[in-house]
């Protein structure tokens, strides 16, 4: 059995690539744990995620934090907001499936849409919070 946080990234993954509103706005399917060289903007990149231990007196569970960015090179953030607003509907509140694990609950805590200092690129930054339990 994967790991808990394994399990959600991929299958938040599985989510957003699948979502006709994102992969409009970026083109195609282009979400990424390890950046290609090559790969033209918009994208989005999983970054920093943690997990905590959950566990209450009778059951196992883990709370995490999960951050996704948004780049672009479209002047100005009206780009950047887009993919905020698409990613946001997709993932929150979503009833994800997990292997090995059940999603309790997953939402959206915090987004920022700022200038990168290249003064090219515009990044945004996607904030979740899940609980996962596992099922074994």
């Amino acid at each position: 059995m994967p790991s808990a946080a394994f399990a959600l990234q991929k299958s938040i993954h599985g989510a957003l690539t699948a979502a006709p509103a994102l992969t409009g706005l970026l083109g195609g399917p282009h979400v990424y744990d390890d950046v290609p060289r090559t790969i033209a903007f918009p994208y989005v990149t999983f970054g920093l995620s943690s997990a905590r231990d959950w566990d209450t007196g009778t059951d196992a569970g883990d709370e995490h934090t999960i951050t996704l960015h948004a780049w672009s090179k479209e002047a100005g953030r009206k780009q950047t907001h887009a993919l905020i607003h698409a990613i946001r509907g997709v993932l929150h509140d979503a009833a994800l499936a997990l292997d090995g694990h059940r999603l309790v609950n997953l939402r959206h805590e915090f987004s920022e849409a700022r200038r990168d200092p290249d003064g090219e690129t515009y990044h945004g930054i996607v904030r979740l919070r899940a609980v996962t339990e596992p099922t074994g």
